[in-house]
């Protein structure tokens, strides 16, 4: 039987929190509403489905979530809408194996009216004085999740309120997240900014009320849309300060490892347990200093990786680079999963579970999703 949103209102405190075990994870995916997701899924008490921590981290895949809608055998209509967002994600990562750290600059077009390079400091503060808004990024920092809508609503008055460039805001967004995906969220900053779109993205004080169950008025976004390409920034997000933030990986000794043993290599794009099931093989969580002091996040999320690691039995835990590990193990003993983060790995690199066979690089989703639809 499907779920009322009233049944998600009284679960969303509940579902926010993130279980690492393997069967949690498993159960989440059977609780997942297609129907109820195409129809509340930008209000901050809808159905969305809380899976994008684990298809961040690879712990499953998109192909694995749509295998799993196909199979209530619905209409598609219904749950195209669904099948849709998780194509979003194979999007993103297709445009950045093609365009690689081009991803992270103004990719399509040059983000107009740039005041500053830093982050409001009301938004790290969690003080812009929208009280939905504040909420959200304290929730983010406690639990390292925010709704995909009050994203955008923070990246719009981040950049196209405030004037800050897009990338050291995305930078401190993605820190923070669970599930942190450099390339949905760089991209999707780009996008709300106008450098991977044809226009800014704004959302007013009612826009925001109507989404996130607030009655709350007088704010700087409490304006009609026709105001805001010509709007004075805000005094409360004149102030800016640059993003620090720093990794802290675990103390580890080096593993002891065969070095001439077959060596599946995850990371912290690539926690799939499912991943070569068979026994014989030596298992390694690399975590490279130089991937987290580039792209920094928080303790929380190293904490999640970590408990995520627990379900693949036997894996050791490295922290070093991946020049180092050919020191313990031969490269023609090792097997990775593709990645833009691994172009420098050697050994045999075997593909992803993507929900489509659409490759290659598409200038818009919808060229994209045009292409995989058909075969979906």
């Amino acid at each position: 039987m499907f779920k009322t949103k009233k049944y998600y209102q009284q679960q969303n405190i509940k579902a926010i929190n993130f279980p690492t075990d393997i069967e949690s994870i498993r159960k989440r995916i059977e609780d997942t509403d297609p129907i109820l997701y195409g129809k509340t899924r930008n209000y901050g008490d809808g159905a969305v489905t809380y899976l994008s921590p684990y298809i961040s981290r690879g712990v499953i895949s998109t192909k694995q979530v749509y295998n799993y809608i196909m199979s209530l055998d619905l209409p598609w209509q219904k749950i195209e809408k669904l099948v849709q967002e998780l194509a979003w994600r194979d999007y993103w990562q297709q445009v950045w194996l093609a365009k690689g750290d081009e991803i992270h600059t103004d990719l399509k077009n040059t983000q107009s009216d740039v005041f500053s390079h830093n982050i409001p400091k009301a938004i790290v503060e969690a003080d812009t004085g929208i009280n939905v808004v504040d909420e959200a990024i304290k929730t983010l920092y406690t639990n390292g999740y925010m709704h995909n809508h009050m994203r955008m609503y923070v990246a719009s008055i981040c950049c196209n309120i405030s004037k800050c460039h897009w990338l050291t805001p995305a930078r401190w967004m993605y820190s923070h997240l669970l599930d942190g995906d450099l390339a949905s969220n760089q991209l999707s900053w780009q996008w709300v900014t106008g450098a991977f779109s044809n226009k800014k993205y704004y959302a007013n004080q009612g826009n925001i009320n109507k989404f996130f169950d607030s009655d709350q008025t007088g704010t700087f976004l409490d304006v009609d849309y026709s105001e805001f390409p010509s709007m004075e920034i805000p005094k409360k997000l004149e102030e800016t300060v640059e993003f620090e933030n720093s990794t802290k990986l675990p103390d580890t000794n080096k593993p002891e490892l065969d070095r001439g043993k077959k060596t599946l290599v995850y990371n912290y794009y690539n926690l799939d347990p499912s991943w070569h099931k068979e026994k014989g093989y030596q298992r390694v969580l690399m975590l490279e200093p130089s991937v987290f002091e580039k792209y920094p996040v928080s303790e929380k999320n190293i904490d999640f990786v970590l408990n995520l690691a627990r379900n693949i039995e036997g894996i050791k835990v490295f922290v070093g680079e991946f020049n180092e590990l050919e020191d313990l193990v031969s490269s023609d003993n090792i097997i990775c999963k593709e990645h833009p983060l691994n172009k420098h790995y050697k050994g045999k690199e075997e593909t992803r579970d993507w929900i489509s066979s659409v490759k290659g690089y598409h200038s818009s989703f919808f060229s994209y999703w045009k292409k995989a639809k058909k075969e979906l």
